[in-house]
């Protein structure tokens, strides 16, 4: 029964804006002109002055305004563009309260925010060839906690016995509801049409071994998201007693040195880009 009534919801989801979608969907063709991109965000007034806000805010250091889509374009790349696109498009929907992970309103998307800057702060730092995708991921990798929450909100008192032998939150809400957010977020963005590599980050982002294969935008997104919960941004009912995963660490080659320096940047860096969708 619970099954079918988070997979009714996930149904009932609000999707992507059709704007959005459609410049996925050319984010890889590499015969994609300016003139196209701007006929796609033309159809969505709000969606393109959001975009110019986030072009110009301090996160991009831009020195001259961006006035315009074609601007935009030639200064952030089109895949960056597309990655504010997202930004824009879901910063709505991920800013209200969510019941069950003791999260209030804003929360979730300050949280998700600060994994996103904080990703791409560690990949510089560690020099890693990393996917740009990997804002989008940090972006969206508890989107399944919007779904999921009034479920694990019901049944809190199951899953705080689980949590009482021990056993992670993911794991609780799993034993409890058959399933667990990443699954659902997961669900939620193959809904969407966003790239396999972008909800392989989203699915494992717990669990990262448990992934096929070595997946470095997994890896990073894994760390990000418990820094980010170390300096205290995102701490829900879920975010206590957790560490990166040793065979992330080592891979990566992270040290405590480069978690203090990504973290001492990312509030700065998420605050600036909330600031700019706030406007």
């Amino acid at each position: 029964m619970r099954n079918e009534q988070i997979t009714g919801t996930i149904k009932t989801f609000p999707g992507m804006p059709g704007a959005a979608l459609r410049l996925l969907a050319l984010i890889d063709d590499p015969n994609v002109t300016v003139q196209q991109i701007e006929g796609i965000l033309r159809q969505d007034p709000g969606l393109t002055a959001n975009l110019l806000k986030l072009a110009n805010s301090a996160y991009f250091g831009i020195p001259s305004k961006v006035g315009s889509v074609r601007q935009a374009v030639v200064l952030l790349g089109l895949k960056r563009l597309v990655q504010m696109v997202i930004a824009a498009c879901t910063s709505a929907v991920m800013d209200r309260p969510v019941p069950g992970y003791d999260l209030p309103a804003g929360e979730l998307w300050r949280h998700s925010l600060a994994v996103s800057v904080a990703a791409e702060g560690l990949v510089g730092e560690l020099k890693l060839e990393a996917s740009e995708e990997i804002f989008t991921a940090a972006l969206l990798h508890d989107v399944g906690k919007l779904i999921l929450g009034q479920f694990v909100q019901e049944d809190y008192a199951k899953i705080e016995l689980a949590l009482s032998q021990g056993l992670p939150f993911e794991t609780a809400e799993a034993i409890v509801l058959g399933t667990d957010h990443a699954q659902i977020g997961a669900d939620v963005l193959t809904k969407w049409a966003l790239p396999p590599a972008i909800v392989n980050a989203v699915r494992w982002h717990h669990a990262p071994e448990k992934s096929v294969g070595v997946d470095t935008m997994l890896d990073v997104v894994h760390v990000a998201n418990l820094l980010c919960r170390m300096i205290g941004i995102g701490m829900g009912r879920d975010g206590l007693h957790q560490q990166p995963s040793p065979e992330v660490t080592r891979r990566l080659g992270v040290t405590s040195a480069h978690l203090e320096k990504v973290a001492s940047q990312t509030l700065q860096w998420a605050n600036e880009l909330s600031a700019a969708l706030a406007a």
